[in-house]
């Protein structure tokens, strides 16, 4: 294979990468798993799962859970549904799971998040507390910040 063949095949990858990305923001409410995603770009699920973390940053099914999350974080600051109701309204199967996905990705539990977000985005317009309030992956870990020790 010629590098020039290696770059086509990658950009074709790409394009069903961006495929594969798109189907899972227009269809989070559906059943949705990795392997039915493959078989949909003519990948094999482990494939795209590599193929997919190395391109986004995450693998399919944590980016699909991070919409779900970001949709119920929308729908828990309106505060005219139930948890629960929520729940199933973005995807989730299991109350359970999305509860503890929910924690690990805002920091709180999900009846936690709708009372401190509803007073934190009063008068904000939508598309701002949209942005401000959108999840940071990288709150599920914080590394404390350990001060630098001279050298003895």
């Amino acid at each position: 294979m010629t590098s020039s063949d290696a770059e086509a095949q990658r950009l074709r990858d790409l394009a069903r990468l961006r495929r594969v990305r798109d189907r899972i923001d227009r269809e989070y409410t559906q059943p949705l798993n990795v392997e039915a995603l493959a078989r949909g770009v003519g990948m094999s699920a482990g494939h795209l799962s590599r193929q997919f973390k190395i391109a986004y940053g995450e693998p399919p099914y944590r980016y699909l859970m991070t919409r779900r999350i970001e949709r119920a974080m929308a729908l828990l600051r309106r505060g005219d549904r139930t948890v629960t109701e929520i729940c199933f309204e973005v995807g989730c199967s299991s109350l359970g799971t999305f509860s503890t996905r929910f924690t690990e990705l805002v920091g709180v539990p999900p009846s936690v998040y709708r009372q401190q977000a509803s007073r934190a985005t009063e008068g904000m317009p939508e598309c701002v507390s949209k942005q401000v309030t959108r999840p940071v992956r990288n709150r599920e870990a914080p590394v404390p910040e350990e001060p630098l020790e001279s050298p003895a």
